[in-house]
Formats: C-alpha cells, sequence, structure tokens
C-alpha cells in the first residue's frame, strides 16, 4: 500500500505528486491533516496578516531580518 499527499482545495483532494492509479478509478482513503514543512502558503501567511487589524505590515518589514 502506497501512502499518498494531497491538498484538499474547493473541495477536492489534488495529490501532490504523480499518482499511478487508472482514471475515474474509485478509492477509499481517511484524510488524517499533517504539519506542512512549507511554513503555510501564501494564501495562510496573506490571512494571518488580514487577521492581526494591522492596517501596514510593510512597517514591520525588517523585524525579523538578521
Amino acid at each position: 500500500m502506497e501512502t499518498i499527499r494531497a491538498i484538499y482545495e474547493n473541495g477536492v483532494f489534488r495529490p501532490t505528486q504523480q499518482v499511478e492509479l487508472p482514471e475515474k478509478c474509485e478509492v477509499e482513503f481517511e484524510p488524517r491533516p499533517i504539519k506542512s514543512n512549507r511554513g503555510g502558503d501564501v494564501y495562510d501567511v496573506l490571512s494571518e496578516r488580514y487577521d492581526s487589524g494591522e492596517p501596514d505590515v510593510s512597517q514591520r518589514h525588517n523585524e525579523h531580518q538578521p
């Protein structure tokens, strides 16, 4: 049995790698959310910024720079 990672987006599970199955093949799986190593996609980051209520996050641009 093979583990296939996917992203759930707009009501559809989209595999993150090539899957060797025939087209329209019915499968059964139990989705288990995983913590991404990517640090979130751009929409996650933008959502956090928007939800912060801070009107101009560019003022904090250099906050985490070495």
